[in-house]
């Protein structure tokens, strides 16, 4: 895990502990929610936790070898590759024998149509085209979960280029170019909420603003020993951990998202 701070050259990598607590936080909610707990009907917000925390690492990682001359576009996808390929292949897998044991021969063309989207990460696209994340036939898919990963994978195939080609503008332009794109991608993920829901929740378009507030973070972050004190730090956190977990009890299916309701657990 590595993170950027400081300004210009003044970058370092360091382990995260508040980043892994945060990753607990988001993904209990999310196997809860899937595992059918009534109670945590809104566990699903945890899937925009996770993709601000990418947005914030990732743009870390490339901020820092920027500053230091190194960057390179092929040492980073190689980077992605070795850190999600295995997993995702061994979990692909796995899925396979208990398919052909369990589906009907019409389920399993689809969970074949599943494999091939996984394997070319455009499985939200997929499921944006067949199914809606709550109904009964989405969640009986076994590659549903990979549609995150999908958003992500698209995201970092053109996120690099574009933070390579205005990096030059020094990092407060930066961040607000950023976080207008951001606005931007919020504003249609509200308005396309009310027109085609589906799309909405599954479609990069419509949640890069998520990915891109861990951006704007990374790029914008104070150096060591800037900003607030302590105690408000603390006050801060209690917040933010409000902004999260009160989501995860208050909404559920019928809850319009993403769009502005997805602004509290991003926030």
């Amino acid at each position: 895990m590595t993170s950027a701070t400081g300004e210009g050259g003044a970058s370092r990598r360091a382990h995260r502990p508040d980043i892994d607590g945060l990753r607990a936080v988001a993904v209990l909610p999310v196997m809860m929610f899937h595992a059918g707990f009534a109670a945590f009907a809104g566990g699903f917000i945890g899937v925009d936790v996770f993709f601000v925390i990418s947005g914030f690492l990732i743009t870390g990682i490339i901020a820092d070898d920027h500053a230091r001359g190194g960057f390179s576009l092929l040492r980073f996808y190689e980077r992605r590759a070795r850190r999600i390929l295995p997993a995702l292949f061994v979990v692909a897998a796995t899925c396979i024998p208990f398919a052909l044991w369990t589906m009907v021969p019409e389920e399993l063309v689809n969970f074949g149509k599943s494999l091939v989207a996984v394997a070319l990460f455009v499985s939200n696209v997929l499921f944006w085209r067949t199914s809606g994340y709550f109904d009964l036939a989405a969640t009986e898919r076994p590659l549903l979960h990979t549609w995150s990963l999908g958003i992500e994978e698209q995201f970092y195939v053109l996120f690099p280029l574009a933070l390579v080609a205005l990096w030059g503008l020094g990092r407060r332009p930066l961040a607000l170019t950023l976080a207008a794109l951001a606005a931007a991608s919020l504003a249609a993920s509200e308005i396309l909420l009310h027109r085609d829901a589906v799309a909405s929740f599954y479609l990069l378009p419509t949640r890069a603003w998520e990915l891109l507030a861990g951006a704007v973070i990374a790029v914008a972050a104070p150096r060591a020993g800037d900003g607030p004190g302590p105690r408000a730090r603390e006050a801060f956190a209690s917040v933010a951990l409000a902004l999260i977990v009160v989501p995860i009890f208050v909404y559920d299916a019928a809850t319009p998202f993403p769009g502005l309701a997805a602004v509290p657990p991003v926030a």
